[in-house]
């Protein structure tokens, strides 16, 4: 590696600092060949950095066995010059590492799009199984914000989301978040990350800032009195939700004060549509398509378009036409909209936007990583992601940043919540990690990368939570080319088979062959069942060897009909290729279904 005398010292300073560096995985899967070689921005930018910010000096690469380069060091080293040839850059072979990998030195002064040129032309040949970034690591783990060591939703085994094993490879940069909220608080831990937003509630009543939409997304305080709100509704002092939502998001990390934010290299645009007794649809229409980029008669154009939207609030009802035709546009110009389930404990069918289409709708986890007491559930629920449960013990919540005034703002603090309100801001945080790590993906991408990747619910669901528990360090991997998962291969029996009331169990068979060694550790299995009362049902996945994971558990207080949901299980201790089958039971009298279909997706 060619280095300049100052940053041999800080190679060497942060060296001295600590023995053991905390390295970050390497692994990395095959990538095809590209058709356009010469596309270097085609490669995502984790591909081609040291560091977030840092161009590669050099890269690793991998050649499939069968190659000569992977046998031979003449071999690398003209490949590698080859390659530089090509692209006009000095490429050296350097060695050969350990695994059979070869290390390649890319020359100094290198920019990011430089790197993207050799490593395009590394991906385009078919003798290379793989090319990553030799990575510079650093001897801290873990950010050294003061209340860091309180947030087990970002680090904890049993029910975090696996969030700083995301940050070696994406920290959010370049994406900015729309939080359409109650607007923002001033807070030192968000501040360097505020850019601007937009106040679109129009009833003076509701904003009670003393005007109609503005420029000023400044929260002066949701607080209202006994009754104001309706009758028989109790006083509430103000909560500056927006301001804790975004505080989870992004909140400024180390930094030595507070708490990190799951996207902290990434921007909040705070957008206030919710005040005093909560907000209208018609607002919240025209801040989902400004925020996305869209022009509101009125308001000026917004100069931070942001690629992804959170909106941790909800009503009962239908999805509003109004508000899915707001929603699909907005996924349309590029944006991903994250949205809360809702904390009835019912079927978030019921409840919009949750039940919208183009959303990743979040359920609630616990701290145990079984479905929050209060959240909502069902087949249109995407992903779970930790919302805390305050009940069991007010740390059991997720902290965030706030503010101490009852009902104007006072002095910054920070506070533990719980809702799906809390869950949501945990995936808008992971989507920015993840339009960071590939520019190019979708919304609908993004949506599937999150899926594929999460991980079987440590605990309990009821009714349906999506695909499982959001694993952010396996979803970035899998976005940027190191590791996880952005599709699989699915088998599906499409066969109908009755299921008999209060009867024996029916049994449906899937071959699944050509897979190589164990079932992933996430293996998702799609059940579509019609059903009167679904409560009667109990339903196992019996995989090759007999071994019997059950999926669902018969609940007299589960009224609803059907079940159509994706479950997520651990199934790393089976072999994958064999017979699986799916195992329905109905329990009790006077209730009828078929299982229509199902599947497994590997």
């Amino acid at each position: 590696m060619r280095t300049s005398p100052a940053l041999r010292r800080k190679l060497i300073s942060v060296a001295a600092t600590s023995a053991a560096l905390l390295t970050a995985a390497s692994t990395a899967s095959a990538v095809a060949a590209q058709e356009t070689v010469s596309q270097g921005s085609a490669v995502p930018a984790a591909q081609t950095e040291a560091a977030p910010g840092t161009p590669a000096e050099r890269l690793i690469v991998g050649y499939k066995s069968a190659a000569a380069e992977a046998r031979s060091n003449p071999a690398a080293e003209a490949d590698a010059a080859a390659k530089g040839a090509k692209t006009g850059e000095d490429v050296d072979f350097q060695r050969r590492l350990g695994t059979g990998a070869a290390l390649v030195d890319l020359g100094d002064d290198l920019t990011t799009a430089d790197v993207a040129d050799v490593v395009a032309q590394y991906r385009a040949d078919p003798q290379v199984a793989y090319v990553v970034p030799d990575r510079l690591n650093t001897p801290k783990a873990d950010p050294n914000d003061t209340e860091y060591t309180k947030q087990w939703d970002l680090f904890e085994s049993t029910a975090g989301m696996n969030v700083p094993g995301a940050w070696a490879t994406s920290t959010g940069t370049g994406v900015t978040v729309a939080v359409i909220d109650t607007g923002y608080v001033a807070h030192t831990d968000l501040a360097a990350n505020i850019v601007g937003g937009y106040d679109f509630i129009a009833d003076t009543a509701v904003s009670v800032d003393g005007d109609g939409r503005d420029s000023n997304p400044a929260d002066p305080g949701d607080y209202y009195a006994a009754n104001e709100c309706g009758s028989g509704i109790p006083a509430s002092n103000s909560s500056w939700h927006g301001t804790h939502v975004a505080g989870t998001i992004a909140a400024v990390t180390n930094n030595n004060k507070g708490v990190a934010g799951i996207a902290y290299g990434a921007k909040i645009s705070p957008v206030r549509v919710l005040g005093k007794c909560g907000g209208y649809d018609s607002d919240i229409i025209d801040a989902i398509t400004w925020a996305s980029g869209g022009t509101v008669s009125g308001v000026p154009a917004n100069s931070n378009v942001a690629k992804v939207i959170n909106m941790s609030l909800g009503g009962d009802g239908a999805c509003a036409s109004a508000t899915q035709s707001a929603i699909t546009a907005a996924v349309n110009r590029g944006t991903t909209v994250v949205v809360a389930a809702g904390n009835e404990s019912d079927n978030v069918a019921n409840h919009s936007p949750g039940n919208c289409n183009n959303v990743i709708s979040v359920a609630a986890t616990n701290r145990t990583g079984a479905k929050a007491s209060y959240s909502n559930y069902g087949s249109l629920v995407d992903i779970s992601a930790p919302g805390g449960q305050t009940s069991t013990g007010t740390a059991n919540g997720i902290l965030s940043t706030l503010n101490s005034g009852t009902k104007t703002p006072s002095s910054e603090s920070y506070a533990y919540y719980q809702g799906t309100s809390m869950a949501t801001p945990h995936i808008a945080g992971l989507v920015a990690l993840v339009k960071s790590a590939n520019s190019a993906l979708t919304p609908a991408q993004i949506e599937t990368a999150i899926k594929n990747n999460a991980r079987a619910l440590p605990g309990a669901c009821s009714g349906g939570c999506g695909a499982g528990l959001a694993d952010a360090a396996r979803t970035v991997q899998a976005v940027s080319g190191s590791g996880g998962s952005t599709g699989g291969t699915t088998f599906t029996n499409t066969t109908a088979v009755p299921v008999p009331d209060n009867g024996s169990a029916i049994e449906s068979s899937i071959a699944v062959s050509g897979r190589s060694g164990n079932a992933p550790a996430a293996l998702k299995v799609g059940v579509d069942i019609t059903h009167t009362y679904r409560g009667d049902l109990v339903i196992d996945l019996v995989a090759p060897d007999g071994t019997a994971y059950r999926l669902k558990a018969a609940s007299s207080s589960d009224s609803a009909d059907d079940v159509s949901t994706t479950y997520s299980v651990n199934a790393s201790g089976e072999i994958a290729n064999g017979t699986w089958k799916l195992r329905v039971q109905d329990t009790a009298a006077q209730d009828t279904g078929k299982l229509n279909s199902w599947q497994l997706t590997f």
